[in-house]
């Protein structure tokens, strides 16, 4: 835990604060690649924090190592040589028809998804192979990380499988299981273990975790959202596939959007700001939050697409993230340090007059 901000000694970096909060979505999170690599370019922040949830945790921790490598073009490159090396794995360009936005499982891949729903991850997988072990075991020094205290401080979410309780790892905490249990799918992987217990996908209980943001008296002020699942749909699902792509959407959105909403009370019954105010209350009632949304592009795409780790569909998405941030660093990015880009309660698509938490 740090001071906080109006003890802080004064940063000879002189470039405002930002945390991180980077959501999970499989291989959409390549869109998040092309966001992270925008804001490293730019080099406008200081990055505090990082926070997140499945692929939005590989992101930060590779950030992380690549920052503690070589800066900001460090970071960089780090998240080319991981996003690369996961679209290099299989060769999806036999498991696939269509392109662009109607990209999608071809149907013999279809049918081995479908055994996913029939037998366990040990009787299709008995030897836990698992090419992401293999790609962060030969990039990331999670030792090192772990030592260093120069870098932003991480939030790594998973659940705890017996319990369903977010479990937070941070930096001190971290290790090659501790990811790979942030971004367990218990339907395809092996329950990951972290010190006894069993673990599956952050996204069940945090997608991504904002309170420990607010908890840590280190962290920024200001927190970047980079979103990748869609808050609404166009339509009701009809068929069985629609309707259980639905399902796990919801599993997955569930929690984020309690939390916002939540959150978002907590704000609104602290304002105005007040100097008295002291620890949790009043960083909660200072932080400012700041929005980059993956809707336009990623809403449009097959929910099967999260699986689909093709190299040029990556690309493809790490380009509609790069945009997506250069329109935000040309517009909304100079607010950060002086006031709020978005309000939770508009994130979460609420509106509260009053706390009703406090009613």
């Amino acid at each position: 835990m740090g001071l906080p901000d109006w003890l802080t000694p004064r940063r000879a970096d002189a470039r405002p604060a930002l945390n991180l909060a980077l959501q999970g979505g499989g291989a959409h999170g390549a869109f998040t690649w092309g966001v992270l690599d925008a804001l490293l370019e730019a080099d406008r922040f200081h990055l505090s924090a990082l926070s997140g949830s499945s692929a939005g945790a590989m992101n930060a921790v590779v950030l992380a190592q690549g920052l503690l490598d070589g800066g900001p073009d460090g970071a960089r490159a780090a998240l080319e040589r991981f996003w690369t090396a996961i679209g290099s794995h299989l060769p999806f360009e036999w498991l696939t028809t269509g392109q662009d936005d109607a990209l999608a499982f071809s149907p013999a891949a279809r049918l081995l998804m479908r055994w996913t729903q029939s037998f366990a991850p040990h009787q299709l997988n008995p030897l836990d192979r698992n090419p992401l072990r293999d790609v962060l075991a030969a990039q990331v020094d999670f030792e090192r990380l772990r030592h260093d205290t120069g870098g932003p401080r991480l939030k790594i979410a998973a659940t705890q499988v017996d319990s369903g309780r977010l479990t937070v790892f941070e930096r001190h905490q971290l290790s090659l299981e501790a990811l790979l249990a942030s971004a367990c799918l218990p339907t395809l992987h092996h329950t990951v273990m972290v010190d006894g217990e069993p673990y599956w996908d952050g996204g069940y209980s945090a997608n991504p975790a904002l309170f420990p943001l607010l908890a840590d008296a280190g962290c920024a002020t200001d927190t970047l959202l980079v979103l990748l699942a869609p808050r609404s749909h166009a339509s009701t699902p009809r068929s069985a596939a629609e309707i259980r792509e639905r399902a796990m959407d919801i599993a997955f959105q569930a929690p984020f959007l309690r939390e916002l909403a939540l959150l978002h009370e907590m704000q609104a019954a602290l304002q105005p700001p007040a100097w008295w105010r002291r620890g949790l209350p009043a960083r909660l009632a200072r932080a400012r939050w700041h929005l980059v949304d993956g809707q336009a592009t990623l809403a449009a795409l097959h929910g099967e697409t999260r699986l689909i780790a093709h190299l040029p569909f990556l690309q493809r998405l790490r380009d509609a993230g790069r945009a997506e941030a250069q329109a935000w660093l040309a517009s909304g990015a100079g607010r950060v340090g002086r006031g709020g880009g978005v309000t939770l309660g508009a994130v979460a698509g609420r509106h509260v007059a009053q706390p009703s938490f406090l009613e």
